[in-house]
């Protein structure tokens, strides 16, 4: 398998692992009788919060690192993508699980650095298809 693929379901399995973190610590909440629900995690606060918000995340950014390996593969390009396509694997993760550890001054530094990384690659990924279409 390349590493391009691992990457798209590893991305697709994180936001999943994380969903089912989720429902997790949000269980005794339902099952304690709290019926009110709040999509960013303000009706429970702190690290079951984080996980809300985290499991978010990695879905909301889901798309643009999906498309660009997707495309890498189905147009026989993943060479484009398979060098750092575990870099942006690792950061997601990463980022995630810094996101449910803390929210200090440091640890919004550090995700932000993450998400920059990947930020950065999904660029280098789209110019570097955008380049091979150009004739020479």
């Amino acid at each position: 398998m390349s590493a391009s693929l691992t990457c798209l379901i590893g991305l697709i399995a994180w936001t999943i692992i994380l969903l089912f973190v989720l429902l997790g610590a949000r269980s005794k909440y339902f099952f304690g009788g709290q019926l009110i629900f709040d999509q960013q995690g303000a009706d429970i606060g702190g690290t079951t919060q984080r996980i809300t918000r985290a499991q978010a995340n990695s879905l909301e950014w889901l798309t643009i690192p999906a498309a660009l390996l997707v495309y890498g593969i189905a147009t026989g390009q993943s060479a484009v993508t398979d060098g750092l396509a575990m870099v942006v694997l690792g950061a997601r993760v990463l980022q995630s699980s810094v996101h449910i550890m803390s929210v200090s001054l440091p640890a919004i530094g550090i995700r932000a650095t993450l998400f920059t990384v990947q930020v950065v690659i999904w660029m280098i990924w789209a110019y570097s298809f955008y380049t091979a279409g150009i004739p020479a």
